[in-house]
């Protein structure tokens, strides 16, 4: 980890905040409202110490309501804003670091849960042409669906013509696109940009061509 890092000299253990229908990636901003008992303690913890939450999936499987089963693949955020009100609860706003694979959930010790983790770097390709290739087909891709003159087309084609890593505009559209959950959740257990680009191109062509209106409808610059 470089020395800037909000992940430098990171224990291991993440404190989990399992949600439904919510996937969170590296580099987005998502605001939270926390109001549950446990996640208000969760919050202040995390608020008092290294400020990190790790945001994770339910899981389809989930037939235990005390304990839900939690997917094995979770987005480690750091709360770079946060409101105390009144009556204890909290809103926040966290952004997206790293992924983090789930090793073991740890005993309990608070009413939250928590869980020894192994960090996911992002990898790339070395091949810097297969990289343009990539990042231009799903361009191609994306583009075509939304109005030449939509600012949501400007603020596409700014992320494609910048200097932003591949797997970093990967998961941008993967967040902000209205892709299944599921879908979601395979991007990112995915730390393959390529095959994230891939997939992510690839989902677009199949619904294009099954829909008689453009996909995806308007993109959410969060």
């Amino acid at each position: 980890m470089s020395e800037d890092t909000p992940l430098k000299g990171f224990s291991g253990i993440a404190r989990l905040f399992p949600l439904p229908n919510l996937v969170l990636f590296p580099q987005v901003v998502q605001g939270l409202h926390i109001f549950e008992p446990r996640y208000r303690q969760m919050t202040a913890d995390a608020l008092a110490g290294d400020k990190l939450i790790a945001l994770v999936l339910l899981s389809e499987d989930d037939d235990n309501p005390e304990q839900p089963a939690i997917e094995s693949v979770c987005c480690l955020g750091e709360i770079v804003w946060s409101e105390k009100l009144p009556d204890g609860r909290y809103n926040l706003r966290l952004r997206g670091l790293c992924r983090a694979r789930i090793v073991e959930e740890l005993p309990a010790e608070k009413l939250y849960r928590t869980a020894r983790v192994e960090l996911m770097p992002d990898t790339a390709p070395s091949d810097l042409a297969l990289l343009s290739q990539l990042r231009r087909d799903l361009a191609g891709e994306v583009l075509p669906r939304f109005a030449e003159d939509s600012p949501a087309r400007q603020q596409l084609q700014e992320l494609f013509d910048g200097d932003m890593p591949l797997g970093q505009v990967c998961d941008i559209l993967s967040y902000a696109l209205p892709l299944p959950v599921h879908l979601k959740q395979s991007l990112l257990a995915e730390p393959h940009a390529d095959r994230r680009a891939a997939a992510i191109a690839d989902t677009l062509r199949i619904s294009a061509a099954r829909a008689d209106r453009p996909f995806p409808p308007p993109f959410s610059a969060n």
